[in-house]
């Protein structure tokens, strides 16, 4: 029999429901306080951007967005500033406890800023939302007491790898182990009494990211982690196109030796991008930060319809 949900029922569910509607009106408001403007870019484009470990679903001869961050930074090139945007996402073969094909997704563009600009602004964030909720200085995830108030952690993955496990960052890259120890021995570790900032990934695993100027290796870019979770992927913009069309190229090449999906070049995109100012941008997920204010063990306890429900 097929599985079904009856909301009045469920009042878990009813009242992570309210939660969520909540949280997004915050999130609006704190943004739009700050002159970002609200932006609403396609669901269905020509061309996603090939990115490890994300394959887009076809849609006809085109694909649902994996993230709209291409045409955010098109509008970036054209003269817009500091823009946000909130929408549905797709990524195919992304299901689980934490994951959902279709989810949704924050995501926010700053010209002039860096990925350190984008760490403030997450710190902001959780204060904004903490004083709207109102809620107290922590949060209680998962039999986690969660100290939110700024300043919160910066820890390098160089670091991380040096405190949390048995091999280096660059001896677990050499044995094809960096994103196994990442998830298994780093990750459950991160925001247990406070948030963390996890940042400056090796340069090889982030084709969207700029490199640091002193430290080419290294990529400007962070992920925020509250309790074990992972909320957001923020970085400093990559925006020298040649750079990024061998990145891309480099990318599209592994998946043809691999035998996966192969998309087509943005080619609007990199022509904008020698436009593009010097920028940060972030994404965020809106359903894991629901969970997380919810204290919700699984993403479906945070949406009306689970896919399996539909």
């Amino acid at each position: 029999m097929p599985k079904t949900i009856q909301w009045h029922r469920h009042q878990p569910l009813a009242r992570n429901l309210a939660l969520r509607s909540k949280l997004i009106q915050i999130v609006r408001d704190f943004f739009t306080g700050l002159d970002f403007l609200e932006i609403d870019t396609p669901v269905r484009i020509p061309a996603p951007a090939p990115e490890p470990y994300i394959m887009a679903h076809p849609a006809g001869d085109w694909y649902l967005q994996t993230s709209p961050e291409l045409c955010m930074k098109r509008m970036l090139a054209a003269g817009f500033p500091k823009i946000f945007q909130i929408c549905k996402c797709f990524r195919k073969e992304e299901r689980g406890a934490r994951h959902l094909e279709e989810f949704t997704m924050l995501e926010w563009y700053q010209t002039d800023a860096t990925y350190h600009d984008l760490m403030a602004h997450c710190e902001h964030l959780f204060q904004f939302i903490q004083a709207a909720l109102p809620i107290d200085n922590g949060i209680r995830y998962k039999n986690h007491r969660i100290d939110i108030t700024p300043p919160w952690e910066r820890l390098s993955v160089s670091d991380a790898f040096g405190r949390h496990c048995s091999l280096t960052m660059d001896q677990a890259i050499q044995a094809d182990k960096f994103d196994e120890m990442i998830a298994f021995e780093i990750e459950p570790n991160l925001g247990l009494h406070k948030p963390v900032f996890l940042y400056d990934y090796p340069a090889a695993a982030c084709s969207l990211a700029a490199p640091r100027a002193d430290r080419p290796h290294l990529a400007q870019r962070f992920e925020l982690y509250v309790a074990g979770l992972e909320l957001c992927n923020g970085f400093t913009e990559q925006t020298n196109p040649d750079d990024q069309r061998r990145l891309f190229d480099e990318e599209l090449a592994r998946r043809r030796a691999g035998g996966q999906d192969v998309t087509p070049m943005p080619e609007r995109f990199l022509h904008d991008l020698h436009r593009m100012p010097p920028a940060a941008g972030n994404a965020l997920g809106l359903d894991r930060l629901v969970m997380l204010f919810a204290e919700a063990d699984h993403i479906d306890d945070v949406v009306a319809f689970p896919p399996e429900t539909l």
